[in-house]
């Protein structure tokens, strides 16, 4: 047990911050990707890989709103399943990311297949559905704030892919489009509901092992993709 005093509000979350340091923009294989340096084959298996990973985003929300009792926060949350799975003409996320398989040369049924999914990739994006399942809410909610970080990976992707990959149609990275601004909006709930809960210290650094688990994830997906896809 932690017997240092609490970080402020504002020093928490510039420690929470501070951890995309070891975000997978930094990885060599998303360096490469965003240089301009991967063959066709190494992009197609990337989208097919990260597709898993997008599927499963919906059953983790639906865990954290399964555990949590406050009403408030399953009203917000619950905005986050429909991003990715759509509802009424809003076809979502999941139908993006499928859109962007066939801009790179994926057919949608190979991509829905899965079978292009490396045993790497499966075993992280399981763990880190099962820990939103096992672990209280809150936690859960604590590890979504990597979404701090995902705009200007995103952004990156829109100003370079046209530049370097000139042969996916740039109508398939529609999702980069649209998650930057669900990111943000995300990040503030998400970061709302952290900084009031873990207020001790020993809670704060429990905070920020959650988020290094949880850039974890996003690394070891990529180590198992660039192996697959050398």
């Amino acid at each position: 047990m932690s017997d240092a005093a609490p970080w402020s509000r504002s020093e928490f979350e510039a420690q929470l911050r501070a951890r995309g340091a070891g975000y997978h923009i930094h990885h060599p294989f998303n360096v490469k990707m965003n240089e301009g340096l991967l063959r066709e084959e190494q992009i197609r298996g990337w989208v097919a890989n990260r597709f898993y990973y997008q599927v499963n985003i919906p059953q983790k929300d639906g865990a954290i709103i399964a555990n949590c009792p406050d009403r408030e926060t399953r009203r917000k949350w619950v905005r986050r399943i429909l991003d990715h799975d759509g509802w009424e003409e809003n076809e979502g996320g999941i139908e993006a990311w499928v859109r962007l398989g066939e801009a790179v040369g994926i057919g949608r049924e190979a991509l829905w297949s899965q079978r292009h999914v490396v045993p790497g990739v499966r075993f992280a994006v399981d763990a880190y559905v099962n820990f939103a399942r096992r672990v209280p809410w809150q936690e859960a909610v604590c590890s979504s704030l990597t979404e701090m970080f995902a705009p200007k990976i995103h952004k990156d992707r829109l100003a370079n892919w046209p530049i370097h990959y000139g042969w996916i149609d740039p109508e398939g990275l529609q999702y980069f489009r649209s998650r930057i601004s669900l990111a943000e909006r995300d990040v503030e709930h998400g970061l709302q509901v952290t900084l009031d809960h873990f207020t001790t210290r020993e809670q704060q650094e429990r905070a920020l092992e959650i988020l290094q688990f949880k850039l974890d994830i996003l690394w070891a997906m990529l180590d198992a993709i660039e192996k697959a896809y050398p």
